[in-house]
Formats: C-alpha cells, sequence, structure tokens
C-alpha cells in the first residue's frame, strides 16, 4: 500500500503535466491482486480527486479553464458515459486484451502529433467552438473505457485548438474530472471498485496533482514538453508489449 501510494503520487505529477500515469498505477493494482476490470474501476476514483485538486490548484494559481472547457463538458461526459458502460461488461480477460489493443491504435496519431513543428499561433481562443464536440465525445469514450492516457490525446486536441500548454492542462483537468464523475457511478454500479486501495490512490493522486500544478504554472512549457514527451514514450513502450 505505501508502494501504491507512492507510485499514485508521482503518477498525479505525470497526469497533471501530461498524462499516462495510470499506465503505473493500473497494472500495480493488478500485481496487487485485483482483477483487471476492477483495478480499471478502482483507480478512477483516485482520478477523479486528482482532477479536483489540479483543477483548484491551477485556478488559485490563477490559470482558470472552465470558462474555455464548458463547451465541450457535456460531449465528452456523454462518451464517458458509453464508455464506461460499455467496458463494464466485457471480462477482465477481454479487458486486458482490449486495453492492450487500444494502446497499439493510439501509437501512430500520438507519434505523429509529437512530429509536428509547434505552429505559430494567434490570440488562444476563449472556448472551444461547436467543431470540437465530435472530438471531446471520441475523446470522452476512450477515457470513460480505459482512462491510462487520456491526458495526452486531450493535450494533443487543445494544443492544436491554440492553446498553450500550461492553459491546455487547467482545460485538460477539468475535462478529465467531469469525464471521471461520469464514469465512476457504472463502475460503482458495477461493483469494480476496491475502496481500501482506491482511499490509497485518492491520496497519492491528490498529493502529486498539487506539486504537478504548481511545477505546471512555474515550469511553463520548458517543463511541460519534456514530461508530455516522455509520457508519450512510455506510452509506446506499453503500447508496444515492451513492459
Amino acid at each position: 500500500m505505501l508502494a501504491l501510494c507512492g507510485a499514485a503520487m508521482g503518477a498525479g505529477v505525470v497526469n497533471t503535466l501530461a498524462g499516462g500515469g495510470s499506465l503505473v498505477t493500473v497494472p500495480l493494482l493488478v500485481l496487487l491482486g485485483l482483477p483487471g476490470g476492477v483495478a480499471n474501476g478502482t483507480n478512477r476514483v483516485g482520478i477523479l480527486l486528482q482532477s479536483g485538486v489540479a483543477a483548484w490548484r491551477f485556478r488559485a494559481l490563477g490559470v482558470g479553464g472552465l470558462r474555455e472547457a464548458a463547451p465541450v463538458l457535456l460531449p465528452v461526459a456523454a462518451g464517458a458515459l458509453i464508455g464506461a458502460w460499455a467496458i463494464a461488461q466485457i471480462s477482465d480477460a477481454l479487458f486486458e486484451r482490449a486495453f492492450g489493443v487500444v494502446m497499439l491504435l493510439l501509437l501512430l496519431p500520438l507519434l505523429r502529433e509529437m512530429a509536428l513543428p509547434r505552429r505559430e499561433r494567434a490570440a488562444p481562443p476563449t472556448r472551444l467552438g461547436p467543431r470540437w464536440a465530435v472530438i471531446f465525445f471520441a475523446i470522452g469514450i476512450y477515457g470513460g473505457s480505459f482512462q491510462a492516457g487520456v491526458g495526452i490525446p486531450l493535450l494533443f486536441a487543445l494544443s492544436h485548438a491554440g492553446f498553450d500548454l500550461v492553459r491546455a492542462n487547467s482545460i485538460k483537468v477539468i475535462v478529465t474530472a467531469v469525464l471521471t464523475l461520469t464514469a465512476v457511478p457504472v463502475f460503482i454500479f458495477a461493483d469494480q471498485i476496491a475502496w481500501g486501495p482506491a482511499a490509497v490512490v485518492a491520496v497519492g493522486y491528490s498529493a502529486g496533482a498539487a506539486l504537478g500544478a504548481r511545477l505546471a504554472v512555474r515550469g511553463g512549457e520548458r517543463l511541460i514538453r519534456p514530461v508530455l514527451a516522455v509520457a508519450v514514450i512510455a506510452l509506446a513502450g506499453r503500447m508496444l508489449g515492451l513492459y
């Protein structure tokens, strides 16, 4: 449990700066004896509190994101509900195979986006327009199903929309909070949450989120970009079955 809390704290920092921390915590929960589906549901409790703490800390540090996120919260919540319901219906063995397939499918678009040169941007948008609803609905389905690594496509989408990575992270944690809040009741109803480990993960994630938000604001894009690059490499390694 101490190892789980420490790993969750590190994962909370990574999730707040980039994404992919669940690639550590979900396998660790499985290693501790939880079935794959229960580990997936249990991890969501920590993600929910982490996202709330991170959003609060970003706002306290002067980087709010609620106004910008508001137009896509309903689509992402709808997608998360569908994804969570679908994943809660399958067996643990099928979940673990599906998780591996989804990781592989995400590899190429993520690496392609990382390889693109940074675009010269005008002033970032104040809100995400209606055309982004479909994109965030699709991200919501993925996040509701698997959660692991969802911060990375969220950051790429928000960066493509014109937000710098600090502001994108503040928006991302709000979207993730809504996404996870929608999905958690589905896992509760399916009895796929182990509350003891969930509490441990939540403590670690929350501490990591508070630290991660401070690092993001103080370090800016100079810090976020290398962390994001490492997160993508780690995600790629997981997709390729290297660990």
